[in-house]
Formats: C-alpha cells, structure tokens, sequence
C-alpha cells in the first residue's frame, strides 16, 4: 500500500521546486544570463552558501535566548545579500539596490564593530588555536575557513567596485572572534601534544 505522501507527491498543485533548466549543466544569473554551473561565479556563490549553512548549524547549538543568537541571524541575512551581488550578470551590476543586493561599507564597518565587542568577551590567545573545544565554537570555526575559501573565489572574479571581498575578510575574523567567545578554556597549538580536558 502506498504511503500518503508518496501518492499525494505524483500530483502536486504547489510551486514547482524544481525548473529543469539546469539539466544542461548550466544556471541563471540575477537579471539575466546563463552560465556553466562550474563557473568561478557560481564557485564562488556556493561557497558563500556553505558558509551561511555553517554558520546556521553553529546557530542551531546555541540556546534560545543567547547573546549571540541575534548576531548569527544577522549574519546569515547579510550573506543574502552577498550572494545575491556575487550572482549578478556583471552587465546588470547597475539595477543593484545598495543593503537589499549590494554589500555597502556600513556592512563592513559593522562587522568590525562586532569584532571589538567580541574581543571584550574572551582573553586574547597568544599562540594558534585548536579548534573544538564545544560545538557552538567549532562550527563556527568551520564556517571561518569556508568564508575564507569564498573570499579566495571571489577574489579571482575581479569585480570592480565592491565591498564583498572586504566583508567576507571581516566575516571570516569576526567568526574567529566568536569561536573564541564561546570557548570556556582555548587549546593552544604549542600544547597539541597534551590530552586536552573532558
């Protein structure tokens, strides 16, 4: 006997998920075009997608409620906008609106104020860090090194005037910062030989 879902699945009155457009191996640009889904733009777009998704799943282990809950949100909606200036046909760059599509400096400036604010929480390490100490700080440690990786692609897109490459730096030290928050004690790399506490 067929499960509901499986016989309501084979008709379906809802939006379609799914287009078929890109059987061909190929994606749509924002206003417009079409390129190769391994293009460096879209390389580039979905490392930027990883780390939004990192950084969701580190918000996932925080508790309701937490300082820092309200901070991720607001950096998971920002790499919207990210992704949507990244994914934009370059010779339609102009229909871009500033905050809603296009990364401005005020977002950058922002995120360095969350940097300091975050550096008054936590000692500063004096030696490398050995990510895991919890769950929350090492999820986003991760996510660190995946907005490093989209910084790196997008850098080999040459965009000419933008502030994405100068946020997702600022994004990657401000992750660093609240990995480091989180952590009740930090694993220094010149200790890696010692067993670290349970």
């Amino acid at each position: 006997m067929t499960k509901p879902f499986l016989r309501d699945a084979r008709v379906s009155p809802y939006m379609k998920i799914y287009t078929k457009k890109g059987d061909d191996g190929t994606t749509g640009l924002l206003y417009g075009g079409r390129v190769s889904k391994n293009a460096l733009i879209i390389e580039a777009n979905g490392a930027i997608d990883e780390a939004q998704s990192a950084i969701g799943l580190a918000r996932a282990y925080l508790p309701t409620g937490s300082e820092l809950v309200e901070i991720v949100i607001s950096l998971e909606r920002d790499l919207w906008i990210v992704m949507g200036e990244v994914a934009t046909n370059p010779a339609n760059r102009d229909k871009l609106v500033a905050t809603s599509s296009v990364v401005t400096n005020d977002m950058v400036l922002r995120l360095e104020g969350l940097v300091d604010l975050a550096a008054t929480k936590y000692e500063m390490p004096n030696e490398f860090v050995i990510p895991g100490s919890n769950l929350v700080s090492a999820h986003l440690d991760f996510a660190r090194t995946i907005v490093r990786r989209a910084e790196r692609l997008v850098v080999g897109l040459d965009l000419a005037d933008n502030a994405i490459v100068s946020y997702l730096n600022r994004l990657s030290d401000l992750l660093w910062a609240l990995a480091r928050w989180q952590e009740s004690d930090h694993l220094l790399a010149k200790h890696a030989s010692s067993s670290p506490k349970n």
